[in-house]
């Protein structure tokens, strides 16, 4: 079974104004949505798509943690969350006038009996599952969380794929952008040869498969064999670039677990990526089946 980690879930409230946004003044919308999300569910609504069963695992709290749950059940989606007693879920406010404006809630303290509930639902993991950890970590648990989780779980057969370098424990994927991995180095990547020897250096550290994407330059995997598979990007225009990378990962998991094919797990991650890029929600499988066939 395929789990993911969302630590601060969200609701989207996405308002669309048809003129630039004018600060201390009244704005009245075009339009309105609500979308669910965060960076695990993100990846486990894109699974779904592709047709693998997953459970969302997280914490959740007050009246919009209850709605945002209700919601991703009726959209398929397996849910175990740890329910908080105090505050709410957070609610995002994206107002898209022309720029995009972002005003991100912080979401609810996370208390260590929390914490304590969540390791005891991985406790249950049983080699040969994947365990997906993904996003932020919110100011009330300690930074080195991904550490204490993993570290929790090594030695079982459990395969971890991140979107956070958590090295020394030898997680299967690690997905920086290109931006990132130059920050994780320490210098500007402008050519393939200097992502490739950067993502070298992670693999070295006890990353197994680097997945680098690049926007609209497409993506590289350098595999664990160590062999380095470069994909250009389907055509299309970018209207949507959050759950991108999430969608990317899902894309790769799946791909891979279906054809045991790094080639063929980059290729579809890379659709489901520039799925999500080229629609206002998460990748559609539609979506996915017609950029598929421009790779």
């Amino acid at each position: 079974m395929i789990y993911t980690v969302t630590f601060n879930p969200a609701i989207d409230y996405v308002v669309r104004l048809d003129a630039p946004l004018e600060v201390g003044e009244v704005n009245r919308a075009q339009g309105e949505d609500c979308v669910l999300g965060g960076k695990g569910i993100n990846v486990s609504g894109v699974l779904a798509q592709l047709g693998c069963e997953s459970v969302a695992l997280g914490f959740v709290a007050g009246e919009t943690g209850a709605w945002l749950e209700r919601g991703l059940a009726a959209q398929g989606l397996k849910t175990d969350f740890v329910h908080l007693e105090n505050g709410m879920t957070r609610i995002n406010v994206k107002i898209k006038a022309g720029q995009e404006t972002e005003l991100n809630g912080a979401g609810p303290a996370i208390p260590e009996s929390a914490l304590q509930q969540l390791e005891a639902q991985l406790d249950k993991l049983a080699e040969g599952d994947i365990l997906i950890l993904a996003g932020s970590i919110p100011a009330s648990l300690p930074q080195s969380v991904y550490e204490r989780l993993l570290a929790r779980l090594q030695g079982r057969g459990v395969r971890a794929d991140l979107l956070v370098n958590v090295l020394p424990y030898h997680p299967f994927l690690i997905k920086p952008n290109n931006h990132e991995l130059g920050e994780i180095v320490g210098k500007v990547l402008t050519t393939d040869a200097e992502i490739v020897a950067a993502a070298r250096t992670l693999q070295e550290k006890g990353a197994r498969n680097v997945l680098v994407s690049m926007a609209g330059d497409g993506a590289l995997l350098l595999d664990e064999q160590g062999q380095v598979h470069r994909i250009g990007c389907p055509k299309g225009k970018v209207v949507n670039s959050v759950g991108a990378g999430d969608s990317m990962v899902a894309g790769f998991v799946a791909g891979y677990l279906q054809s045991r094919s790094y080639a063929q797990a980059l290729r579809l991650g890379t659709a489901c990526g520039s799925a999500t890029a080229f629609s206002l929600g998460l990748a559609t499988k539609e979506k996915i089946d017609e950029l598929l066939a421009q790779l």
